[in-house]
């Protein structure tokens, strides 16, 4: 079988090509690093691409493909032979992990992060570290110390943030699926963007051991794929109660088979708060044509109110940075990491943060550092999380009338680089749709529903009640056997 051919081939049917023989995990694993090859210098996917690794854990499972086969009675691991990328905010012992700064270049952790563990028991192959804004604050992925990322649909735009570098590998066929975190839409976003399949799983069901925190209430490690169903098969090893986290939930973890998922029945919220005014046309028509094709499908759509949405922005940028403050404080180029030097221990500190921390991470820091501090943590940070209880609330009572809430991922298609570079607060409002989601704790998957006039994707996002992955997985992969937005493929990816 043909590179182009291995690369077009869902999860599921990997695996079983890998089953029959058909084709090696090596062959599919070469075929994913040769479209790097090809693709990496057009769009900056990857940190650290790592393909000696990558191939010597592909012969490895073609190893463990022939053992099963001698004694097919025996299992084999879930994801066995399938390569997959990780964001770089996860860590992977032997490989770097910089969380896009260079306050940690070159940081090699000497542990992994438990959700990239699971995926390496469950035989994944680990092709290398993806692109990310630095510590994941930002939403377009240009604030990557090491340069930023394209989008395959177009190398002029954005491919979204801070999971970019995931996204735009995954639409470009660099790899077939990859981890991503999301603090307020850093997996949804940049699916919508790249016109892939992103899932934020509820707060507390993926380990974030090993994650490096943003903000430690909001964060979530989530999967980025074509499908659905890919998405749900990745999802189902990588999650699961970890000890090493104390937030982490032990509770049971949906399957991955989707088989059967139809609408029928379904109870579909759509909430006006989210078409907003400034929102781009082509985004609004896509999402209602696409509530209404689940209608068509069987579901029943009615309204729903989430009053206190409005003020999810404000609620989020005085928590995150708040958190983010806390968190990077442990990054002082003492204990690891690079170190500029200085005569006095205090002017290593200033040097070391001062140089190697970006604008945005700065920014973020003295935002938070101010919301904590003596005088105004009262005004700001204690009303923002007591306006963060109303909008969990919000959700709660939506979720006593409807299964799940449909709604834009964000207010427009992917922008162009440097469209909100002079404007913090612009950038931020491409956020104003997934916020809710992560200050809430609640599940959200967004997946491709039709492009604008300019060719570029637009993605919708379902939400639903916590822990329920199970309704957003089997709704859409249930819309996803009837359209094919999902399979739409960039120019340049079909390229070669």
């Amino acid at each position: 079988m043909s590179a182009a051919n291995l690369t077009s081939l869902s999860l599921r049917a990997c695996l079983e090509g890998l089953r029959r023989a058909e084709f090696s995990s090596v062959e599919l694993t070469r075929a994913y690093l040769e479209q790097t090859g090809r693709l990496e210098p057009a769009l900056h996917a990857y940190i650290t691409p790592a393909p000696e690794m990558a191939l010597r854990m592909a012969a490895e499972a073609d190893r463990r493909w022939a053992e099963w086969r001698r004694d097919p009675i025996t299992p084999h691991p879930a994801l066995l032979g399938l390569p997959l990328a990780v964001k770089d905010v996860l860590a992977l012992e032997g490989l770097p992990c910089t969380a896009g700064s260079r306050i940690l270049e070159d940081f090699r952790p000497p542990y992994t992060a438990t959700t990239v563990a699971r995926l390496v028991a469950g035989g994944a192959v680990i092709t290398g570290k993806t692109n990310t804004d630095e510590f994941a604050m930002g939403s377009s992925t240009e604030n990557s110390a090491y340069g930023p990322t394209r989008n395959p649909w177009d190398v002029a735009r954005v491919p979204g943030g801070s999971s970019g570098g995931s996204a735009a590998a995954v639409a470009a066929r660099m790899a077939p699926a990859a981890l991503g975190s999301d603090t307020g839409g850093s997996v949804r976003q940049p699916a919508s963007f790249c016109g892939v399949t992103g899932l934020k799983p509820s707060y507390g069901r993926c380990s974030r051991w090993g994650l490096f925190a943003y903000g430690s209430s909001l964060d979530s490690v989530g999967v980025l794929a074509r499908s659905a169903e890919d998405a749900a098969l990745v999802f189902a090893v990588m999650a699961g109660h970890d000890p090493l986290d104390a937030t982490s939930a032990d509770l049971p973890v949906p399957s991955a088979d989707l088989d059967g998922a139809d609408l029928r029945g379904l109870r579909v919220g759509v909430p006006e708060e989210y078409f907003i005014a400034g929102i781009q046309p082509d985004v609004e028509r896509a999402v209602r044509a696409a509530v209404a094709h689940m209608q068509s499908l069987g579901c029943e759509v009615r309204p729903v109110r989430l009053p206190h949405t409005e003020y999810a922005l404000p609620v989020y940028y005085l928590i995150a940075p708040a958190e983010a403050s806390a968190n990077l404080a442990r990054f002082d180029g003492v204990r690891y990491g690079p170190r500029e030097a200085a005569s006095r221990v205090w002017e290593v500190f200033y040097r070391t943060r001062g140089q190697r921390f970006g604008a945005e991470v700065k920014r973020r820091i003295m935002l938070g550092t101010y919301a904590l501090s003596a005088g105004y943590y009262d005004a700001y940070y204690a009303q923002a999380q007591k306006v963060r209880t109303l909008i969990k609330a919000d959700f709660t009572a939506a979720f006593e009338q409807v299964d799940v809430i449909a709604a834009p991922v964000a207010p427009s298609t992917a922008f162009r680089f440097g469209e909100h570079g002079d404007d913090p607060l612009s950038m931020y409002l491409e956020d104003v749709f997934t916020l809710p989601a992560n200050l809430a704790g609640v599940p959200g998957l967004a997946f491709p529903v039709g492009f604008d006039g300019q060719g570029l994707p637009v993605g919708m996002q379902l939400m639903a009640a916590p822990f329920r992955e199970d309704l957003l997985l089997r709704a859409a992969h249930a819309y996803q056997q009837s359209t094919d937005w999902h399979q739409r493929v960039p120019e340049m990816a079909r390229a070669g």
